[in-house]
C-alpha cells in the first residue's frame, strides 16, 4: 500500500536551536545563508521563531503560502489526505476509572 496521510511544520528556530542554525547555515553554505535566513524571517514576521499559537507551525506570507500550495498540490497528485478518520472512543476506558457491572 503506502503513505495515505501527509502533513508538514513549517521550520521555526526557537531557543538554542536558532543559534545553531544561525552558526551551522552561515559556516556550511555563506553564500547562500543570508537567503534562506531571510526567507525564514519573512514567514515568521520578521523572526525566525513565532510563537503565537496556529501560526508557529504554518508560518505566513509570501513563503509560508507557496509552501502550502505546493503540499496541497501534492497531495492531489499523489491522493494522500484523502479521507477523514473517524475515531472509534467506545473502546476508550479512563485509566483506573471503574468497570461497569452490568
Amino acid at each position: 500500500m503506502g503513505a495515505t496521510f501527509s502533513a508538514y511544520t513549517f521550520i521555526r528556530l526557537n531557543g538554542a536551536i536558532k543559534l545553531l542554525f544561525h552558526d551551522w547555515i552561515y559556516k556550511n553554505y555563506p553564500d547562500r545563508a543570508d537567503k534562506v535566513w531571510h526567507l525564514i524571517e519573512n514567514a515568521h514576521n520578521g523572526k525566525v521563531n513565532d510563537s503565537r499559537f496556529g501560526v508557529r507551525m504554518r508560518g505566513e506570507g509570501p513563503i509560508a503560502d507557496l509552501v502550502r500550495q505546493q503540499f496541497r498540490k501534492y497531495n492531489k497528485i499523489y491522493g494522500l489526505n484523502d479521507q477523514r478518520w473517524e475515531l472509534d472512543t467506545t473502546q476508550f476506558t479512563r485509566p483506573g476509572e471503574q468497570g461497569r457491572l452490568f
